[in-house]
This record gives structure tokens, C-alpha cells and sequence, in this order.
């Protein structure tokens, strides 16, 4: 369970299975291990990096440097201590923004970069539901926040049919300390993000992947990374925001074809 110091703050990763390196980014809790089923996936073929970002899981608690840019410099360095040489990036939403930074600012540290269920830059939309986020969070904490949550991060076809599902995840998701600090800085820093201007200078081969149903980050928001990026692939999946939950084979199965297509040896 390897650690690396970055600007001061320990992040923690993890290692698993061998082959072509592909780095898990998470989503805005942090914690890599809430890839689910698809580490099991991409470990089967690949070495898979799972960290943990600055402020969550095993990585240090702290609400210093939240800022996308500075989670990016955090990647290139959990890169750099595992010694994998450059890597395919998969992030989704948060992770799919550092994802994004990565593409910008360490392009050597990349083979390719899959962004899902993402944003170039918050509108209004964005910003008034994570405006809601934080308002429930603190009126009602984090159980009834992570109950509402669900409401939008899942798409209603999943809940209908799999609510087992959505309640394992509500509970696992609201068992763990509520750190107000972090958790009001990491909200901040997703809505700050903005890449626009930044995008078309990406070179690194793209894949923007979507679920049709996402109420979280519409597929409005990926179809514009998809035009800003050059060359960017766009696919719309069915499912909703947490699509590499709802649609664990057919999300690892398009981008591990993504992945091969980018990769010398076709792993």
C-alpha cells in the first residue's frame, strides 16, 4: 500500500494486476476504491494505479491545495512512484477533470485519456445543484445528502431495477466521518474547474464517454469536451452519472477497445 509525498501531503495508491498501466481517477469522493467492479475488470489485463486524491480514503486529510491543477500535479507524481511510465487515464467526473489537466500540464505521463461524465467548465445548471449539494449537507447531513444524491447520480431505470444496488452504495457512501472542511472544499473546487480555453491544446488520443441518462453532468457537458478536444472520440452510453456502476462491462469493454487502439502491443 505504496504512498508518495506531493507538496507536502501524503497520497495514497494502490497497484494491481500487470500489463499496459491505466490510472483509476474517482469521482468528487476521492476514494479509488469507489471504481467498484472495474478495477477487477481492468486489473484482469492491465496494471491498474488506483490512488486515493489528497483529503480522502488513506491519503492525508486535508484541505490544502484542493484544486484540480494541484490533484493533477498529485497524479503525475503517484505516476512517477509507481514507475509505470506513461499511462491511460480513465477519470470519471472529478476525475475525469484532472484527467483533463493531466492531458494539459504532464501530456509525456499519457498514452491516452478517457474522460467520463465530465465537465469543461460549470454553468448554471452545475453550480446551482452542487449550491444544493452543499446546502444539504449541512442542513441535513451526510445520510439524508447521500439519500438525495442518489436521486441524480443513479438514472431512474436503475433505481427501479436494481434498488439493492443504490442502497449498498447510500451505505457505504454515508459511513464514513463527515469533514466539513474537505468535503465544502472538494464541492468548490469541481465547480472552479474550468479547461475551456485550455482544451484544444490537448494532443493526447480522447475518448468522452457519457451515459444518456446523466442528470448529474447532462451530456451537454461532454458533447462540448468532446468539440474542444482535437480529434476527441464521443460516446453516449445508456445509464446514468455513475455509469461505470450501472453498466460495469459494457463501460470497461469501450474503453478497454479504446485503450488497445492506443496501446503498441494491442493490450
Amino acid at each position: 500500500m505504496p504512498n508518495v509525498i506531493s507538496d507536502g501531503v501524503s497520497i495514497h495508491y494502490e497497484v494491481r494486476g500487470q500489463g499496459t498501466p491505466v490510472l483509476l481517477l474517482a469521482g468528487l469522493a476521492g476514494i479509488g476504491a469507489s471504481w467498484g467492479p472495474q478495477i477487477d475488470l481492468f486489473a484482469a489485463h492491465h496494471r491498474v494505479i488506483v490512488p486515493d486524491h489528497r483529503g480522502t480514503g488513506a491519503s492525508e486529510h486535508t484541505a490544502q491545495g484542493m484544486t484540480i491543477a494541484q490533484h493533477a500535479r498529485d497524479m503525475a507524481r503517484v505516476i512517477d512512484a509507481a514507475a509505470c511510465g506513461p499511462v491511460h487515464v480513465v477519470g470519471s467526473s472529478t476525475g475525469g477533470a484532472i484527467a483533463q489537466r493531466l492531458a494539459i500540464k504532464h501530456r509525456e505521463l499519457l498514452r491516452s485519456a478517457t474522460i467520463i461524465s465530465s465537465i469543461a467548465r460549470a454553468d448554471a445548471y452545475y453550480r446551482r445543484q452542487f449550491e444544493m449539494r452543499r446546502r444539504m449537507l449541512t442542513d441535513s447531513g451526510l445520510r439524508a445528502s447521500t439519500e438525495a444524491n442518489a436521486l441524480f447520480l443513479f438514472s431512474a431505470r436503475f433505481m427501479r431495477e436494481q434498488p439493492e444496488r443504490v442502497q449498498a452504495w447510500v451505505d457505504a457512501a454515508s459511513a464514513g466521518p463527515f469533514e466539513p472542511e474537505i468535503a465544502f472544499a472538494r464541492i468548490d473546487m469541481i465547480v472552479g474547474h474550468d479547461a475551456w480555453d485550455d482544451l484544444p491544446s490537448i494532443t493526447t488520443p480522447t475518448l468522452v464517454l457519457v451515459g444518456e441518462r446523466d442528470a448529474c453532468a447532462p451530456t451537454h457537458f461532454s458533447a462540448e469536451l468532446a468539440q474542444r478536444i482535437p480529434g476527441a472520440e464521443f460516446i453516449v452510453l445508456d445509464g446514468g452519472h455513475f455509469i461505470f456502476l450501472e453498466q460495469p462491462e459494457l463501460l470497461h469493454d469501450t474503453v478497454a477497445a479504446f485503450i488497445a487502439r492506443h496501446t503498441s502491443d494491442g493490450r
